[in-house]
This record gives C-alpha cells, structure tokens and sequence, in this order.
C-alpha cells in the first residue's frame, strides 16, 4: 500500500485541490476540482500505481464536482459518495430544509448527471475515512479524518493559501472560500469541530497540506469573532 502519511495532492490551477488517499483496495479521490480534470486525476492516479476506487465529494459546489461525469465515463465501477444533503444539490435542488437558514446558497451549483451510488452521515466509515458533517459552507458539506494518521480533508472549511483561514469569514488573501459560503455561523461552528480532533495534518480544498495545524487553526477562528 501507497504511504498513507503523506497525502497525494493533485491541484488544479495551483489553487484547487484534488486528493488521492491510499487505501489497501486502492485509491481513493476527495474531490474533483473543476471541468477538464479528469484525464490528468487519471492520470496523477496512475503514477501512484493504484486505481481510483471511490470518488467522495466534500460538497456540491462547481470547483469540487467539475470533473465528477468525466470521472465517472471512465471509471463506472467506481463509488461516488457525498453527503445525503449535498446529493439533492448535485441534483440542482436548491430547496432549503426546516430549520435551514433561509439564506440564498452561495458559489456555483452546476450540479452532474452522475448519480451517487452512496450517501452518508456524520460518522459513517469510508474505508479508513470517518465522515465528520461540517455543515455551513454548503448545507450538506463533509470533511474526513483519516483514522489512521488523523489527517483532516476538510474541504472549504479552512483555506491555506497565504495562511490557514475560515471560510466563515472573507480573508485578503484568498476570499473565494467566504464568496461561496451559505451560513458563516454554522461554518464557524463546523471550523471548531474539526479543531477539536487536534489532527495532525489539515488538507484543505484550496491551498496547501498543513502540518501540526491547531495553533493555526485557532488562529483563523478567532478571527471570526
């Protein structure tokens, strides 16, 4: 198996992410990036020897599902997961919950034709991955904490280009995560959640893996406030 440790970044542009995490059944993909990806991810997949296997998607914004149908045309057999909430923006509806914050979504819903073949809750298990529910970004958006290594995918929850930022908040120098953001209060809340698992690595949907990234973390976060 491919070292876990290390997670294999694949990004697009230089400030939209994909990640391949090893898994014993092969690789798994966070994430897509945007349209005209595909060939490349399969390409990224194929220079770490392993197959794609399952496709998880952090949330239904445009920059994150782009690739998601190409992807799919070429590997049919692989899972597609997202969270049950985000599945029905996959699906362009828009429609807002009971409870929801009656709040125009945010960023881009392009939406796919591919169906998921899963989707999850807070706490399921995607082969190593446990799904943690950070709501607020998007309605249904997802990160995933590596059991293993206690790495965070945390999609746009925090950015690290020029520094580890919320989204709940616009940042100078890198504003788009705050641009697409639905609820900046529940995305607070979904920011200290993933600080309280106190992982080891935070690798984020846009900008680069941080290593020992609480101090960081909690920096961005009182910036909310």
């Amino acid at each position: 198996m491919l070292n876990a440790s290390a997670p294999h970044r694949f990004t697009r542009f230089g400030f939209v992410n994909a990640w391949l995490v090893p898994e014993d059944d092969g690789l798994t993909l966070i994430d897509t990036t945007m349209k005209g990806a595909g060939k490349k991810i399969l390409a990224a997949a194929e220079g770490l020897g392993a197959p794609i296997v399952r496709i998880v998607l952090t949330h239904a914004h445009g920059d994150h599902i782009g690739a998601l149908d190409e992807l799919h045309a070429a590997l049919p057999e692989a899972e597609v997961i997202i969270s049950a909430r985000d599945a029905r923006l996959l699906r362009k509806d828009k429609s807002l919950d009971p409870g929801e914050p009656e709040r125009k979504l945010a960023g881009s819903y392009p939406g796919a034709e591919t169906v998921p073949t899963r989707t999850v809750v807070h706490g399921d298990a995607i082969g190593s991955l446990q799904v943690v529910a950070t709501p607020g970004h998007t309605p249904g958006h997802i990160a995933l904490l590596d059991t293993r290594d206690t790495t965070i995918y945390g999609g746009d929850v925090f950015s690290t280009i020029g520094g580890v930022a919320s989204s709940a908040k616009a940042y100078p120098r890198f504003p788009l995560t705050r641009m697409g953001t639905w609820s900046p209060e529940i995305d607070v809340e979904s920011a200290r959640i993933l600080r309280a698992l106190d992982p080891a690595r935070l690798a984020p949907g846009h900008g680069k893996a941080v290593e020992a990234p609480g101090a960081a973390m909690d920096a961005a976060i009182a910036r909310v406030a």
